[in-house]
């Protein structure tokens, strides 16, 4: 009889666990794939570092003490994975990124002007392509900076870096983007 009440609790705490990895994949799969895809500039490596990181995640079964550190542990579970993908034989050797793909996944609110959302979606297009066209230290502090909203002090314990070589990375990384984005507008 103890078999069979031990056995239903862990039904009862297996679907406990289902429910709350759903939760997690709901709240953070978008943000991981958007930041290894813009490490490996590929949609399904991009999604298959998004499927390692949970796959970490329920291995682990690690306790976290607030939600930031959960998000800034998944994050870096995430670029280790994007570090990986790199250091193989495969992506060394790999064609680059087909176009269709870089202007895929950027979305647009939808805006009064047809006009203005169209010129509004190009910009973003271009600034995405600007930023892909960064070396990898400096993709991936401009993208936690400005896409993920985190702080330097965030990204530095994320990345394993100091702060001030995170700033350091960013002021970089702005001023390439500043320069690659002045040159397209010149042959305008």
């Amino acid at each position: 009889m103890e078999k069979k009440s031990r056995g239903a609790q862990e039904t009862v705490s297996g679907s406990t666990d289902v429910e709350r990895l759903q939760q997690k994949i709901d709240k953070y799969s978008d943000m991981l794939y958007r930041i290894a895809f813009l490490q490996l500039k590929n949609s399904q490596d991009a999604e298959d570092v998004v499927q390692e990181t949970f796959y970490q995640f329920i291995k682990g079964r690690k306790e976290f003490e607030t939600e930031e550190h959960e998000k800034a542990w998944l994050i870096k579970v995430t670029l280790n994975g994007c570090r990986k993908v790199w250091r193989s034989a495969w992506y060394r050797h790999r064609e680059d990124l087909p176009e269709q793909e870089l202007h895929g996944g950027l979305e647009t609110e939808a805006d009064s002007s047809m006009e203005s959302a169209v010129l509004q979606k190009e910009r973003r297009r271009e600034i995405m392509e600007a930023v892909m066209k960064l070396p990898g230290k400096y993709r991936e502090v401009i993208h936690l900076f400005y896409y993920q909203q985190m702080s330097i002090k965030e990204i530095a314990l994320v990345t394993e870096r100091k702060e001030s070589t995170v700033t350091s990375q960013l002021t970089r990384g702005r001023e390439m983007l500043k320069k690659n984005l002045k040159e397209e507008y010149r042959y305008e």
